[in-house]
């Protein structure tokens, strides 16, 4: 038999049943608010559209190099091209080394295509990417690596800086000196053949 409709406990449960189905669909409504949230902070964390690789993460955080060398910390400065797969390939490991001795290392990244850096191309004659410029904590000049250096190889050299010891014997590392202007060294350029 079915319940009248002067039935109190058929009126509750026909009266309950909208308020139910309405709450059902309001939480179904906010979790899907808050699962389409989670999902544009993660689409945002990971970088959009076009991620940011470590290269351009790090010459976007780097310091200004004229800051870098007043400071009082060593610096360790690479230029580098976006289309170089040397430098792109030692990103990371330059990316780590800069998060492990944030604070006590500047890492200063400097593209070569960028006309803004053109002095500094032509001030530390880069001839080859990756090139990294080495300065102790007064900002001196003390070293040169041209080529893709391996992550132990960033440590070595990282923690000679640190230590203010001489550089590892690594190939493709050398010592910087002062010549002067009108020796028969500084006239004659990397890429001359005189």
């Amino acid at each position: 038999m079915p319940p009248s409709p002067s039935d109190p406990a058929a009126s509750r449960s026909t009266a309950g049943a909208p308020a139910a189905a309405a709450m059902g669909r309001s939480e179904r409504m906010v979790l899907a608010a808050v699962a389409a949230l989670l999902a544009l902070l993660l689409f945002w964390l990971r970088g959009g559209l076009h991620p940011e690789e470590p290269l351009q993460r790090l010459a976007r955080q780097s310091p200004d190099l004229a800051v870098a060398l007043t400071n009082g910390r060593p610096t360790l400065v690479e230029f580098y091209a976006d289309w170089c797969e040397a430098c792109r390939a030692m990103a990371p490991a330059m990316e780590r080394l800069e998060q492990q001795r944030r604070g006590e290392l500047d890492v200063v990244l400097l593209n070569v295509d960028n006309p803004r850096w053109q002095a500094e191309v032509e001030r530390f004659e880069v001839n080859g990417i990756p090139q990294l410029e080495l300065f102790d904590a007064g900002g001196q000049p003390v070293g040169r690596s041209i080529g893709a250096r391996s992550a132990p190889e960033l440590e070595a050299l990282t923690a000679a800086l640190l230590r203010d010891e001489p550089l590892p014997q690594l190939p493709g590392v050398g010592a910087t000196s002062s010549l002067p202007a009108t020796s028969a060294a500084a006239q004659a350029g990397p890429r001359s053949h005189g």
